[in-house]
């Protein structure tokens, strides 16, 4: 399911479909470890690899978004049906979804911020390379990202931390663009050529 197409035009129009807008068919075993070899060739100080993946496929993904829902519910028992349905299917909405898992952790050399970067960078680089191979991706974190008790279920370690989750699939409606920061609000030019 590859596309070609020039890095300049695909940056150019890069675009995030919603996990909900997702559907089969998801990438093959094939792929999925295609893109995250490609996903791993970020700048990496001191070649820690302070990130490693874990894939979620198949009905694995109903049963985590089961436990996760629970968690949920017993935080807000009071949740509309709607969002009862969002909660259950967190880890449905698209064939594969792989958490990209930061292990920054102090060293003697390589600054921690530098290693957060780094996952950073892998989760870009994860979701160009779902694009590249023909696919729909997101990258999101949601509540259970950042909830320690959702991490057993999730198979995060100890000491471990969600940089994302980046859901893949095969889009179900076209993309949409959606406004863009003016440079002039973002860039601050220093320097005579400015």
């Amino acid at each position: 399911m590859k596309t070609e197409i020039k890095l300049i035009d695909y940056l150019s129009t890069r675009r995030s479909i919603p996990a909900f807008q997702m559907g089969e068919p998801g990438p093959s075993t094939e792929e999925v470890e295609a893109m995250l070899t490609l996903a791993s060739r970020v700048p990496d100080h001191g070649k820690l690899a302070p990130w490693r993946f874990i894939v979620y496929r198949g009905a694995e993904r109903k049963r985590i978004s089961e436990a996760l829902a629970k968690i949920a519910m017993a935080d807000k028992p009071d949740l509309s049906e709607e969002m009862v349905k969002v909660e259950t299917t967190r880890l449905t909405r698209a064939p594969v979804v792989i958490a990209v898992i930061s292990r920054a952790a102090p060293h003697f050399k390589v600054p921690e911020w530098e290693q957060v970067m780094s996952a950073g960078a892998v989760c870009l680089n994860l979701v160009m390379a779902a694009n590249a191979h023909g696919y729909a991706s997101n990258w999101l974190t949601e509540w259970y990202a950042f909830d320690t008790r959702a991490y057993p279920i999730l198979g995060v370690n100890e000491g471990e931390k969600v940089a994302g989750f980046i859901h893949i699939g095969t889009p179900t409606v076209p993309p949409t663009e959606r406004p863009r920061p003016a440079l002039s609000d973002i860039v601050t030019w220093v320097g005579d050529d400015a």
